[in-house]
């Protein structure tokens, strides 16, 4: 092989035998290569290949009925069935499967011998040696074989719905239409339970016969007047099994393919034989109009009970009123009888009672006065010595604020004053009020050298002197011996 790109002029011994361009494939595309050499076909995916010189794409055969479901999943995708199955499946392409929701796919391997299940949702892509597993199923109603065919198992809840014909123990043939509601209960992380759901090929077809066989079987024990009345029980207990008390279990399990159903409905119950169904009908017309005459002739008893009892109800509050009103004449006889009594005897006694309610009046009220006014005074006395206390505690407060005020004004001016003070120095400054204080004294010590005094004394007529003793110290003082 030469690789390009280049120019490549072949020789006249040099033949041609095939161009190959690489192939671009994505992460769910592949294509199938065969080695010449050895012969073994594997699978690329997710790159650009390009077939090396010993190497040649190779073509997947499938069954018929695949390559039909392949189709079919390829038209529901692209929704365009008139131009798909114009369309043929490339085989040297990786073949691919969308695995729908809630379903599984078995796929076998013929060289390794193994089968590995695949749940969705999960693009399934079969390798050289893989091939589905398809499924055929039972379909319609009644149930006939190989139906449907399906690649992905749907794992539920989903119903079924059959047709199945009975015979009771009185020989009367019934077309029972019956529903099951089923899913499969497994685990999916567990491998031994996922091998479980293809064991059994046409799980439906067997569902509905096992369950149509215990439904014969329990049909089979009753009348048909029996088993009209309770049909749906006896069907539940047939197919889910009864527990210790005798009551119907709620659902059954079939280990093989760890199928549960987990309710039946009976849908229709019809007769086979045209004169049962004649016969039925002409019962149900008997026991419709039986039923009608016995609801009419309840009801027609229930309301004369009713009228009876109303009637009852009626004279029994009769002879209680009568009853009530003798009493109450009794009592207003009574009544008179105490009322002349009390006439005769009332207006003494009435005064009585006044005279001495009038009495205890007047001592309650003297003894309420009395409190009154002492409450008064304890009033008063209590309000005087508040507002003795408020005025004493005012004059305390004034005066406190008073001297308060006068500290503080005190203390502000002497703060101002020596604030003052030391600002006047700080402007003046030292050394000027230093020269200011000597300038005096040193301007009269020189205008007493320019007069030549050896000594001198100078006074005011304010601070006078004693000449005396100071004439003494001044003779007696004289270092040289003179005499001033």
């Amino acid at each position: 092989m030469i690789h390009g790109p280049c120019d490549y002029v072949p020789p006249v011994e040099v033949e041609i035998v095939e161009k190959r361009r690489a192939v671009p494939l994505d992460e769910n595309e592949g294509i199938y290569v065969r080695d010449i050499k050895t012969g073994k076909v594997r699978t690329v995916t997710s790159e650009s290949y390009l077939l090396k010189p010993n190497e040649e794409l190779w073509a997947k055969e499938l069954p018929d009925v695949v390559e039909q479901l392949l189709a079919k999943e390829t038209s529901r995708d692209r929704k365009a069935q008139a131009v798909v199955s114009n369309i043929v499946r490339d085989k040297t392409r990786v073949v691919t499967y969308r695995t729908p929701h809630n379903s599984a796919v078995q796929i076998y391997d013929y060289k390794a011998k193994k089968a590995r299940v695949v749940f969705g949702p999960e693009l399934v892509m079969l390798g050289p040696d893989e091939h589905f597993t398809v499924l055929s199923l039972s379909g319609d109603v009644p149930k006939r074989p190989h139906v449907i065919k399906s690649l992905a198992l749907l794992l539920g809840p989903d119903f079924m719905t059959d047709v199945v014909v009975v015979e009771t123990s009185d020989h009367a043939r019934l077309s029972l239409k019956v529903s099951y509601n089923w899913h499969f209960e497994i685990n999916r992380d567990d491998k031994v339970e996922a091998d479980k759901l293809f064991q059994v090929p046409d799980f439906v077809g067997d569902n509905c016969k096992t369950v149509a066989s215990r439904i014969r079987g329990a049909v089979a024990a009753h009348t048909f007047d029996a088993f009209h009345k309770n049909s749906a029980a006896i069907i539940k207990k047939a197919v889910f099994g009864a527990d210790e008390h005798g009551d119907s279990n709620d659902s059954i399990t079939f280990e093989a393919n760890a199928l549960k159903i987990t309710n039946i409905d009976i849908q229709s119950v019809e007769p086979v034989d045209q004169r049962t169904r004649d016969a039925l009908q002409k019962s149900v017309q008997l026991a419709i109009e039986i039923t009608t005459k016995s609801q009419e002739a309840t009801a027609r008893h229930e309301a004369e009970r009713r009228e009876q009892e109303a009637r009852g109800r009626l004279e029994r509050q009769k002879i209680v009123d009568e009853a009530a009103a003798e009493k109450s004449k009794t009592d207003l006889l009574s009544l008179q009888a105490a009322s002349a009594a009390v006439e005769s005897t009332g207006q003494a006694t009435a005064e009585a009672k006044a005279r001495a309610e009038a009495a205890y009046i007047e001592g309650e009220a003297a003894v309420k006065q009395a409190e009154l006014q002492a409450q008064a005074s304890k009033i008063k006395g209590e309000s005087d010595l508040e507002q003795m206390r408020a005025a004493q505690e005012a004059e305390v407060s004034h005066q406190q604020a008073l001297n308060e005020l006068e500290l503080s004004k005190a203390r502000d001016i002497a703060d101002i004053e020596s604030t003052k003070f030391k600002e006047i120095v700080d402007s003046i400054g030292a050394d000027t009020i230093k020269s200011i204080a000597q300038a005096g004294p040193e301007m009269q010590a020189k205008l007493l050298q320019g007069l030549g005094l050896k000594s001198f004394l100078i006074t005011d007529g304010n601070s006078p002197i004693n000449l005396f003793n100071t004439a003494q110290g001044l003779i007696g003082g004289m270092p040289d011996g003179s005499s001033l």
